[in-house]
């Protein structure tokens, strides 16, 4: 298209000027590459353009309570920091300054041996339990969320001025103070448990049971250098045979497949080695996998989990254009059920009978390129130029949809912008899966996983 216009300028008093001479301005098609960076940048604008200015901290949503910032998606945010640096959205400078700004707030923020809350009061660093009296504490998987993006970072921003060396050391201070093991809850337990309040101690007593978003949790408490636990944990409480377990996986799914964690089946043609039912909401792919590689990661159960993730993103994909609900909306190039905003309010959303409301986030598609870039690829833009008039805001595409309900989110959620700026970018460069993984700690827990593997069999 091109569009003709002149411009007028106005005082106070409303009295137009004479208008500027006449000129034009021509659209043209984006190629696949700017369409990348189109959408990168505008997600990432979320984590620079709209943080908390007091902590550098991501809010929660936008708009939303703008005192609440969240730790997990705070921790995405960091790892798109990484990659608005990398393409340039922003100068090294503008990083290491926001970095900054986030590491001393963090050394200031209330913690629990250790470990952060889920929400904090982006002024004060205090605990908000925006989900009950009982949230009041330390909340270990958030925590490792926000673990992964500061680890990444910690290699990334690690230059010879003062300034990135301090950052090195504060990180790494961090990383060491978190008491992972302490979680654990006791000595024998198998499991690592996701809260701890000092007022209500183990009350919510939620054990860490895969196959689910929480990886990344067992995988740095066995990395960590301090407050470590045993490699073994993978299989006594990630991985569990367990009654508990089995019961756990049954209760959340509603399914038998999969409740030993291996699961075993076929769907839609496509063979599933690991995930409860059908695999389960795609976030699943995403959080844990941020920064540690999944091409790196085997055990008893699978040989690749970046091939199990992409069978995972397969089955989504399959199951959108079977659309078995007969929703609106649906197909090729409209898939992408994950957890997400809904016109009922948050819901994890999924490809099964249960979990499969109509409701379609583009995250879901968008952090899955590394796994069905062919696929992400369509249904990017079909959100962008069938739908972009109605998705389209500041910061790309908004949270979900339901064309059924002709309903569209009005916010943008913090945990599901960061996945699709950092996924895609992992797709194209490796860019941060590379930073994480060149972390010292992490080529070792990769080593105790294969002797536990071995121990196993």
């Amino acid at each position: 298209m091109t569009a003709q216009y002149r411009v007028t300028s106005s005082d106070r008093q409303y009295r137009q000027s004479s208008p500027s001479t006449v000129t034009s301005a021509s659209t043209r098609e984006l190629n696949d590459d700017e369409l990348l960076n189109m959408l990168q940048e505008a997600c990432f604008r979320y984590y620079s353009d709209g943080a908390d200015p007091y902590s550098g901290m991501a809010r929660e949503n936008i708009p939303g309570d703008d005192r609440i910032v969240a730790t997990g998606a705070s921790g995405f945010g960091i790892s798109a920091l990484i990659v608005g640096v990398d393409r340039k959205f922003i100068t090294r400078e503008q990083g290491v300054e926001r970095l900054t700004k986030i590491v001393g707030f963090l050394e200031g923020a209330q913690r629990y041996h250790g470990a952060w809350s889920h929400y904090m009061d982006g002024s004060t660093g205090t605990t908000m339990p925006v989900f009950g009296m009982f949230d009041d504490g330390g909340d270990l998987v958030e925590t490792s969320f926000l673990m992964q993006g500061l680890l990444a970072a910690r290699q990334y921003f690690h230059g010879t001025n003062e300034k990135e060396q301090a950052l090195y050391r504060r990180i790494s201070r961090l990383w060491e103070t978190v008491e992972w093991n302490w979680y654990r809850q006791t000595a024998q337990s198998d499991f690592l448990y996701w809260h701890w309040s000092p007022q209500w101690t183990w009350q919510i007593h939620h054990p860490l049971i895969g196959f689910n978003e929480v990886m990344i949790t067992y995988l740095l408490s066995i990395a960590s250098p301090t407050h470590g636990v045993p490699a073994d944990m993978y299989y006594s409480g990630w991985s569990s045979q367990s009654p508990t377990a089995i019961s756990y996986r049954e209760g959340w799914s509603g399914s038998k497949d999969g409740n030993h964690y291996f699961n075993g089946h076929t769907y839609y043609g496509i063979k599933l080695d690991v995930g409860v039912g059908t695999g389960g909401p795609l976030f699943f792919t995403h959080y844990s996998y941020i920064g540690f590689d999944p091409h790196s990661l085997h055990d008893r159960y699978t040989s690749s989990y970046f091939d199990n993730n992409r069978n995972i993103a397969l089955i989504n994909h399959a199951y959108s254009v079977a659309n078995p609900k007969h929703f609106e909306g649906y197909g090729p190039n409209a898939w992408r059920l994950t957890a997400s905003d809904g016109p009922e309010g948050y819901v994890p959303h999924a490809p099964d009978d249960a979990n499969d409301r109509g409701t379609l986030t583009p995250t879901g598609a968008l952090a899955s390129f590394p796994y069905t870039p062919e696929a992400s690829m369509v249904a990017f833009k079909h959100y962008y130029r069938d739908l972009g008039d109605q998705l389209w805001d500041i910061y790309g595409p908004r949270d979900a949809f339901n064309p059924g309900q002709d309903w569209i989110s009005p916010i943008y959620m913090g945990l599901n912008q960061a996945p699709i700026t950092v996924m895609i970018e992992n797709h194209r460069t490796g860019l941060v899966w590379k930073q994480f993984m060149s972390n010292p700690e992490i080529g070792a827990v990769l080593q105790k996983l294969d002797s536990a593997t071995r121990k196993q069999r």
